[in-house]
C-alpha cells in the first residue's frame, strides 16, 4: 500500500518522467538510436525498455554477455550500469 501512495506522489509531481507501463520495445518505437541498438546486441536482445527520467533509460536484455560496453561510448552513451538480472541504465545525456 505505501509503495502505491508513493508512486502516486512521485507521479503527481513528474508525470512526465513515470511511466505508467512498460513498453516491449519494436523497431520503429525504440527510444535508443540504432548504434545503441547494435551495442546492446541488437533489437532482439531486448526484453523491454523504459525512459526513466529525461537523461536516463532502463533496459532489460535476454543475454547480457552481448553487451559492449566500449561501442555504447562510441555511440554517445556517457555512463551505463549493468545491473543484475540483465538490467541495464544508460545515461543518455546531461
Amino acid at each position: 500500500m505505501f509503495e502505491k501512495l508513493q508512486r502516486a506522489f512521485w507521479k503527481a509531481l513528474t508525470p512526465d518522467l513515470i511511466a505508467e507501463t512498460v513498453t516491449a520495445p519494436t523497431p520503429t518505437s525504440s527510444l535508443l538510436s540504432a548504434d545503441v541498438l547494435n551495442a546492446l546486441g541488437g533489437a532482439d536482445n531486448l526484453k523491454s525498455q523504459q525512459r526513466v527520467a529525461l537523461t536516463r533509460v532502463r533496459v532489460q536484455l535476454q543475454d547480457a554477455g552481448r553487451l559492449d560496453a566500449q561501442a555504447l561510448k562510441a555511440a554517445g552513451v556517457p555512463g551505463v550500469m549493468v545491473l543484475t538480472g540483465g538490467v541495464v541504465h544508460l545515461l543518455t545525456g546531461f
